[in-house]
């Protein structure tokens, strides 16, 4: 993390790059954490860098209420309210009691990761077909947080599947 006109940044891309002719010098992709925007960055061997301080906490999530996500964090039991941007694509993963990692800059959440599987019910798919366990045709499934991710077509209403929400796809029956 890096401070840029007193906002904090998370490095999305970079490249060392070192001209035929001239000093070498650092491409970088920046993201703002607080505006989510993304732009380029040049910064050569002279230049210095501010880091960002960042705090970890385990933040429980509580409930959405339409544009909000309530949290509670799990040791000073504070409650903390997210929008859409901070959980950048993770509130459709959000079920209630999840645990999610939180980044806190200055006070306040920028940031969220989420756990590396998570453990869902099947509540909407089409009728398995009985002995159809080795093709590899996938079928759509609606998970219990709304999420659709793709299954195999043994997988029927009720079960639960382990997911992966970073690349939102099924990975297999959770047990």
């Amino acid at each position: 993390m890096v401070l840029v006109n007193g906002d904090p940044h998370r490095v999305v891309e970079y490249q060392s790059v070192k001209p035929g002719k001239g000093p070498a010098y650092m491409q970088t992709k920046l993201r703002n954490l607080r505006s989510g925007a993304i732009f380029d960055q040049r910064y050569r061997s002279a230049d210095t860098v501010e880091t960002a301080t960042l705090e970890t906490h385990e933040l429980q999530f509580l409930y959405a209420d339409g544009t909000h996500y309530h949290f509670m964090n799990n040791e000073t039991f504070e409650m903390s309210v997210l929008d859409e941007d901070a959980l950048e694509g993770a509130a459709q993963w959000l079920t209630p009691n999840l645990v999610i990692q939180a980044e806190i800059y200055d006070g306040s959440p920028i940031g969220v990761t989420l756990p590396k599987t998570l453990d869902l019910e099947v509540v909407e798919t089409e009728p398995g077909v009985r002995g159809d366990t080795k093709t590899a045709v996938t079928k759509p499934a609606k998970l219990e947080n709304g999420a659709v991710v793709m299954v195999p077509p043994f997988i029927d209403v009720g079960e639960k599947v382990r997911v992966d929400p970073s690349e939102g796809v099924y990975l297999e029956r959770a047990r």
